[in-house]
């Protein structure tokens, strides 16, 4: 009953009577919920001193920790018409299997001969060059004759320069001797012109020595014409060594211009040779690349191109691959805030998406379906979406990942950092205040406890 008035009258009534007073007077169940209300209170207080791991939450995929494990496309590194097709989607091919071949569709390059072709100017250019080089070695051989015969010419025009010069010598003794027998017999003359006007020597001895006087001096001029031909001659000589030399230096610059310009065309036709070499391997690489063929063992995921008889551009895709063997990582992204509180070697709790699971977000440990990580890389450039990228690899102390899966699958992710108490994780939500982590670098490798806020 309701206990309104200070006035009692509990002893007038006999609760005996009423049936449903006496039912409800009898209820207990205030007590009870105060006891409720206690119990729960005590048990709450409790929890709040129970650990709580701090972590990070961030979605991912899955992905390959070495980039030459990745799903890969297969390109046409030239431009081709599809002839004929060895795969199709899901197959397994090794690695140099043939995908596909193509035909040429450029007419430089039509001539089924092609290579036949130019192989052979290749041969007559090579040819080419060796006759170049006949020439050059026989223009050698000629500038060298030349130059050994005008060593010879020149001694031998300074041989008969030398004679000459001594015939000169020779002359001009036997002038000076004709011009003193000259003298003597104009003196002679005169001496006996004075005898015989004096009527001591008779006409005829003046005579006779007026003869032998003209023929002195007739010997005289002889001798001088001699001696100024023997003086030509050594001018002759003279001009002659010079031609010499001037003829045989001019023939040697010939031989040695026809030899230059033979060089200058042996090194155009190995130009020539080299250009024709590159092209033909080009051309034999080329013929190579008709055949596209899978560069990593692995499982054709997708066809790109499809028909028999479609033209495909330089660089196109033809077929995605996906390797056999790859080593398998999770590729999450992470917001700037919580960044610094990531390190290498961090451990990460991973949710694969459709393997079932049983999450605690703060306690890991008591988790179902869950899969242990360990940092491996974080990007030092932020991405195109404004998150940073974090790899992710197994932990090698938990367990192994489900083989069941594949590369691209969505993973669910939790960093873990420090652990606290829960009212203290719950204090710091409601000011907002960073999480705790593991100082991994500060203590060598081992997790330790930093203190709060530092980095």
């Amino acid at each position: 009953m309701l206990n309104i008035s200070q006035t009692s009258i509990s002893s007038r009534i006999k609760i005996e009577k009423y049936s449903s007073l006496s039912y409800v007077e009898s209820k207990v169940s205030g007590k009870v919920f105060l006891r409720l209300i206690l119990s729960l209170s005590a048990v709450g207080f409790i929890l709040l001193f129970l650990p709580w791991t701090q972590n990070i939450r961030a979605k991912g995929l899955v992905t390959t920790l070495r980039p030459d494990q990745r799903p890969q496309t297969i390109n046409s590194i030239i431009a081709g018409r599809i002839e004929a097709w060895y795969v199709k989607e899901g197959d397994y091919v090794n690695k140099g299997d043939t995908i596909m071949f193509i035909s040429e569709i450029k007419d430089a390059y039509f001539d089924p001969n092609l290579l036949l072709r130019t192989e052979e100017q290749l041969k007559s250019k090579k040819m080419s060059v060796k006759s170049y080089m006949e020439k050059v070695k026989a223009l050698d051989n000629q500038i060298d004759a030349l130059a050994q015969t005008s060593r010879l010419k020149i001694e031998q025009g300074k041989n008969k320069l030398r004679q000459d010069q001594l015939k000169v010598q020779s002359d001009s003794i036997a002038y000076k001797a004709a011009v003193i027998d000259f003298e003597i017999a104009q003196k002679q003359f005169d001496r006996f012109e004075n005898l015989q006007q004096q009527g001591l020597k008779s006409m005829t001895d003046l005579e006779n020595k007026k003869l032998k006087l003209r023929k002195s001096e007739s010997d005289m001029i002889g001798y001088e014409n001699k001696l100024l031909s023997s003086v030509n001659q050594v001018i002759n000589a003279r001009v002659e060594l010079t031609s010499i030399g001037a003829q045989y230096r001019d023939d040697i610059a010939k031989a040695e211009s026809n030899k230059y310009t033979a060089l200058s065309s042996m090194y155009d036709a190995e130009a020539v040779v080299t250009k024709l070499q590159n092209q033909y391997m080009n051309y034999s690489v080329r013929t190579g690349m008709y055949y596209i063929t899978s560069p990593q063992s692995g499982y054709v995921t997708k066809a790109i191109q499809s028909g028999i008889g479609e033209t495909i551009k330089e660089g196109a895709s033809i077929v995605s691959i996906m390797p056999a063997k790859y080593d398998l990582a999770i590729e999450m992204y992470v917001k700037p805030i919580d960044l610094p509180l990531i390190r290498k070697g961090e451990k990460t709790r991973i949710q694969f998406d459709g393997w079932p699971a049983i999450i605690f977000s703060g306690w890991p440990n008591s988790s179902y379906g869950t899969y242990g990580g360990e940092v491996f890389a974080i990007d030092n450039f932020i991405s195109n979406n404004g998150l940073y990228r974090v790899l992710v690899k197994p932990d090698a102390t938990d367990y192994l990942w489900p083989d069941a899966l594949r590369v691209g699958a969505g993973t669910t992710n939790m960093l873990l950092l420090k652990d606290v108490p829960i009212w203290y994780e719950l204090w710091r939500q409601v000011n907002g205040f960073p999480p705790d982590y593991y100082d991994i670098e500060a203590t060598g490798g081992k997790p330790n406890k930093g203190e709060k806020g530092k980095k």
